[in-house]
């Protein structure tokens, strides 16, 4: 017995975590391709792999003669759409994947928190950046006695953002600063992104330096080595660009960080590049690649856990 899913918006993030759901042979499977343009590629990609589908959004979703069996809604439109939708699909009972900056459940990162947020209605995906970076922060945080700052730069193919992902920006930036924070552990977070036009397209690419105080390069190093791995179980092409970097910052010349001060101690780089898998989107595209790797094995996890409980 699977667990039926439906993904809303038949943009790129949607149209790969489809196909990454249909592929995998997992304990989901999908009822429902969403979207709003009856032309969408998402929608002739769902049509030709026999994934029922609707062009009337959640409308047309409620209105679907399945709808009662779908357990997870994974929401792969926009922040301002998803405000739309949660209190709609709360109000009925769906648990929700939220792979937009819109925030409005707990930010969830795999490798990092997913098990104690499973019994959150709706969980917030972060964003690419965030799924990138935020185990970096992560995996530092916990090799020291205090991480103060944490700063990512995210390089990506402008040709693996669509318009979704260009009507986000702010809220890309607003959202991963605060899940460095909440997630990551840094007292300080700043995200910045960038949309790399070059031809041939570039692979994700992401930029981590954080500043902490306490522990030693070498647990850091550990720390982050094996952090690496664990992400790689859920997504193979995510790999360290070059060895971790670090460099002493001295009290004689401390780093200012607004809202902390003066602040000295151990600064670490951390350069990571991101190939996706190519199921659906090429494989510079990481970014994608990332974050639906990310939402597929949350959902997994939980219609696992639903399945578990029911057994007891």
């Amino acid at each position: 017995m699977t667990t039926k899913v439906a993904i809303l918006g038949s943009g790129n993030i949607g149209t790969d975590l489809m196909h990454k759901i249909l592929k995998s042979g997992g304990p989901l499977s999908v009822a429902a391709m969403v979207g709003i343009d009856k032309n969408s590629d998402g929608l002739r990609h769902a049509i030709e792999a026999r994934v029922p589908i609707t062009h009337e959004g959640l409308d047309g979703l409620r209105a679907m003669r399945d709808y009662g069996d779908i357990r997870i809604v994974l929401d792969a439109t926009s922040a301002a759409a998803h405000q739309v939708h949660a209190p709609v699909l709360a109000a009925d009972g769906k648990q929700v994947i939220d792979l937009t900056p819109a925030a409005l459940g707990p930010y969830v990162v795999p490798v990092c928190n997913m098990v104690e947020h499973m019994a959150a209605p709706n969980m917030n995906m972060v964003t690419c950046g965030g799924q990138a970076t935020v185990p970096m922060v992560y995996a530092v945080r916990r090799a020291v006695e205090r991480l103060a700052y944490a700063e990512i730069v995210a390089s990506v193919s402008s040709r693996s953002a669509g318009p979704g992902t260009r009507a986000n920006i702010d809220e890309f930036t607003r959202t991963t600063a605060s899940a460095l924070e909440s997630v990551g552990g840094a007292e300080r977070g700043k995200a910045i992104i960038v949309l790399n036009p070059a031809e041939p397209p570039m692979l994700m690419r992401d930029s981590i330096f954080t500043l902490s105080q306490g522990g030693d390069e070498k647990a850091i190093r550990a720390s982050v080595e094996e952090m690496v791995e664990a992400v790689q179980a859920y997504v193979p092409g995510y790999r360290l660009k070059q060895a971790v970097q670090f460099e002493r910052i001295s009290d004689n010349s401390p780093v200012n960080i607004p809202g902390i001060g003066p602040v000295s101690g151990l600064k670490t780089s951390i350069f990571i590049e991101v190939q996706g898998a190519a199921d659906y989107f090429p494989s510079y595209a990481g970014n994608l690649d990332i974050m639906t790797s990310a939402a597929k094995a949350v959902a997994e996890r939980w219609a696992e856990m639903q399945t578990s409980e029911g057994r007891r």
